[in-house]
């Protein structure tokens, strides 16, 4: 990257087309920046409403040891939109009793309050869970004065040994009985997210009672909270009714400063998802993303509105910001970040508010003018990262035309002195990078803040894994059209950020380009805990159940099909997972359990979203199967009655969802073992195929496809005549050398797996890229699949939607191997002949 600088002065979320809408709000803005006209009187407009009422609470925190001689006790009250360590403010407590902490705040009325303690000396150190796991917050509706207990568990730098217990429950809707996904349960810090089922689960509490919250993240449901008592050992069990809000429509009316770059996107930052909260734990402490915030239109008075329904009752936290909720977002002239906040009335409102500075601190705005590579695919957005303590998350820029890009910073300048910054493709910083900044360990290019304004003008000499690289070589070949049915499919890499809905209807569109048929989603639940078992969504690791569903409308609109494969996230690995669970008959049962809530909720999904096919097992369940062996060869000590309880499991998936269920089976070459029991009870396989098809490197096509259809004849087509069910081959191949291989040795006589490979992993510089070994692979084992019309399907594993790249992964995006099956998959459907 070359650089060069001078001084100068210088919708509602619920709808599940917002985000792709989003796409087009940015525009041309045009150098040399002009600053916004002088504003028309502004019109007569009802008032914003008047601060809420306050209600006195007292905080009482009960701790499990005396605090160490020089320590105080703080309660931190915190806010999600800006960040939660970000903008915090901090109360101190006084001592009741060595045990016994209070303190006494004046609380918005209806708010809902998030907050943890903290021990405060020369070091803050925060509370944490009995799990050893960082409390995001905790949560209190405030209906009126009142008085909260809350046990402290654990801190992050003690571990206790205390009695423990959970809360178990179920919520619906008060007005119809339906269960209710998505709905965020706390109590004692312990978060989880009900499922499709409507069931949440707690584990780990301290003895006693807790305060518990039901919370709807988009605001759609009234918050409930109640007292719940834990015993030890024992589950405490919990079903609710809550009440659906209602909707009115809130038109917010801003003035901005004189300085507002012409033409920047003005969005609106929040606490609900709809307004970009993640409700998850992003780069650089942060919660929201601009991708996912609403963007105000200007107006010919020179201010900017927008509309949005909102439900009744909700409390509203929120902001102006030209970035997010930390970066460029609006702040009070004496440099404090602003949040402003309001509860939804019962009628329509609109509100009028003003923008006092963009700027906080004495230094200058900082303008950043980028050129990036002519060969920078079209329709991608160039992204700026900024690095003050670590990387937060990137911000995306403003076009120019002509493959220059720009972006004005305000602020928080009164808080930085020398940082970072860097470009990347897409948000994908880490992975699509400039070319000079590569990786999450880079520092950066470093600037300081100054008095005087600075103009940054750098040119992207190339991006990381975007080589120009020869055109792909294709040879015709006779194709035989298949019968109705058959499946030319991409399956999505099991890998989240909340970004993604914003980048995935052009990833689609490319899928549909290939002459693909179908699309296979691949969402998330992680083990966080193994005994007592946590299996659960993790927000921003693993999407929530409305980030699915928008997917699953993306795809379906452009005509493609639909199929949902869920699957697990470990803390370390699946073997590990495997040989620390004590697998006796109650965690079996237990595991069974989690897994059965697991298939459900995604067949309820599948069903409400329209997807015609779900997805089930995968190469980690192998313990679980009958007959199956632990990683290490041992027995997995499954209960004798596993058949039966894989039947339940299918027996109740079939009862929520009416389409197409395959299983989905790994595929070892001299060593397929399938539970055929368990198979007698699915539509047909997805067959995992990374199969060897070559013992030496730098063998032709035709020896690569002798070898694949020999593998299809000898051990996959007697399953085929078994079954007489469809089977569709899974591929995933590395783009390394020594792909064909099927063994890419992991240095400790094993063979990595092909995910080790997949973004947002790092490079692995010992593997060489090599992309036309892919492309060959692909086209052998499709030369043999079309000389076998019982193979039902064909699917490319591990796309990674939000970016093209020429990298060592398995995604096919923007490789050779998609113009392989952009030749293929149109002849194999008859759409071309």
């Amino acid at each position: 990257m070359k650089h060069a600088s001078r001084a100068r002065p210088l919708l509602l979320f619920t709808s599940l087309l917002t985000l792709v809408s989003l796409a087009c709000t940015l525009s041309l803005i045009q150098i040399p920046f002009p600053t916004q006209p002088a504003t028309s009187p502004a019109p007569s407009l009802p008032p914003s409403p008047t601060p809420q009422p306050r209600a006195q609470t007292t905080f009482i925190a009960h701790l499990p040891e005396p605090l160490a001689p020089g320590e105080t006790l703080v309660l931190a009250l915190l806010d999600e939109v800006t960040g939660l360590s970000l903008n915090a403010t901090y109360y101190p407590m006084q001592a009741r009793d060595p045990l016994t902490y209070t303190a006494v705040l004046p609380l918005p009325m209806q708010a809902i309050i998030k907050y943890r303690y903290a021990r405060q000396s020369s070091v803050q150190i925060l509370e944490d869970t009995s799990f050893s796991t960082p409390i995001r917050y905790r949560l209190y509706y405030v209906s009126g004065p009142g008085e909260i207990n809350d046990i402290i568990s654990d801190w992050s730098d003690k571990i206790y040994s205390r009695p423990l217990g959970s809360i178990q429950g179920r919520i619906v809707n008060s007005d119809t009985g339906a269960p209710i996904p998505n709905l965020l349960v706390t109590a004692g810090g312990e978060q989880s997210f009900t499922d499709s089922a409507g069931r949440f689960d707690l584990e780990g509490l301290p003895t006693g009672t807790h305060n518990l919250v039901v919370y709807a993240p988009d605001g759609s449901y009234q918050t409930f909270q109640q007292g719940a008592v834990v015993g030890e050992g024992l589950v405490t069990r919990v079903d609710l009714q809550v009440k659906p809000a209602s909707r009115v429509n809130i038109t917010f009316i801003v003035s901005v400063p004189a300085n507002t770059v012409a033409g920047a996107p003005i969005r609106l930052a929040g606490n609900l998802l709809q307004l970009g909260n993640t409700f998850a734990d992003l780069q650089g402490g942060l919660s929201t993303i601009a991708e996912r915030m609403p963007t105000l239109t200007l107006m010919p008075d020179g201010r900017y509105t927008t509309t949005l329904s909102l439900p009744v009752g909700a409390y509203i936290q929120y902001k102006y910001t030209l970035g997010d909720g930390f970066w460029n977002a609006e702040h009070k002239t004496s440099g404090e970040f602003v949040l402003r906040e309001f509860v939804v009335p019962a009628q329509d409102l609109v509100l009028q508010d003003q923008v006092e500075t963009w700027q906080a601190g004495s230094s200058s705005p900082i303008l950043f003018e980028v050129t990036v590579p002519s060969t920078t695919p079209v329709g991608e957005i160039i992204y700026i990262q900024f690095n003050p303590y670590g990387w937060s998350t990137p911000l995306a820029m403003w076009p120019l035309g002509n493959n220059r890009w720009a972006y004005k910073l305000y602020s928080p300048f009164n808080l930085l002195g020398e940082f970072g910054y860097r470009y990347c493709r897409n948000a994908q910083c880490g992975v699509a990078d400039d070319v000079a900044t590569v990786g999450e360990t880079t520092p950066g290019h470093r600037i300081s803040t100054s008095l005087f304004g600075q103009d940054l003008q750098d040119t992207v000499t190339a991006w990381r894994w975007l080589d120009n690289g020869e055109p792909t070589t294709l040879v015709g070949a006779p194709i035989v059209a298949r019968a109705k049915g058959f499946a030319a499919g991409i399956e999505l890499q099991p890998t989240f950020r909340p970004e993604w809905p914003y980048f995935t209807p052009q990833a689609f569109t490319n899928i549909q380009a290939l002459g693909a048929n179908q699309v296979i989603l691949t969402p998330t639940w992680t083990y966080s805990h193994i005994s007592p078992l946590v299996f659960e969504p993790l927000p921003g690791k693993d999407p929530l159940w409305i980030d699915t569903a928008i997917l699953t409308n993306q795809a379906r609109s452009l005509g493609l099909n639909v199929a949902i494969f869920p699957q697990p996230r470990f803390a370390a690995s699946p073997a590990d997972f495997w040989l620390g669970a004590p697998k006796d008959a109650f965690w079996w049962q237990t595991w069974f359990d989690h897994y059965r809530a697991f298939a459900v909720n995604y067949a309820d999904l599948a069903a409400q979203s329209g997807a015609q096919t779900l997805i089930l097992g995968g190469d980690w369940l192998t313990p679980a199967i009958p007959g199956g062996p632990l990683p290490d060869g041992s027995p997995s000590n499954l209960p004798a009655d596993a058949d039966l309880r894989w039947k339940a499991v299918f027996d109740e998936v079939r009862q929520h969802f009416h389409g197409q269920v395959l299983w989905a089976l790994p595929f070892t070459p001299g060593n397929l073992q399938p539970p055929l029991s368990l198979l007698s009870q699915a539509d047909g396989i997805y067959l995992l195929w990374s199969a060897p098809l070559a013992s030496q490197s730098g063998v032709s096509k035709d020896a690569l496809a002798s070898e694949a259809g020999r593998l299809l004849d000898n051990e996959i087509s007697g399953l085929a005549t078994i079954l007489n069910k469809p089977i569709l081959i899974a591929l995933a191949y590395p783009s390394v050398s020594g792909a064909s291989l099927g063994c890419l040795a992991d240095g400790r006589g094993g063979c990595l797996d092909w995910s080790a490979f997949s973004p947002p992993n790092a490079d692995l510089p010992s593997f060489a890229l090599n992309l036309q070994e892919q492309a060959d692979i692909y086209e052998a084992i499709l030369t043999a699949v079309n000389e076998r019309p019982w193979v039902g399907g064909v699917i490319s594993r591990g796309y990674y939607p939000p970016v093209a790249l020429r990298d060592k992964s398995a995604s096919i995006h923007g490789k050779p191997a998609a113009d392989i099956l952009w030749y293929w998959f149109p002849r194999l459907l008859g759409i071309v002949k």
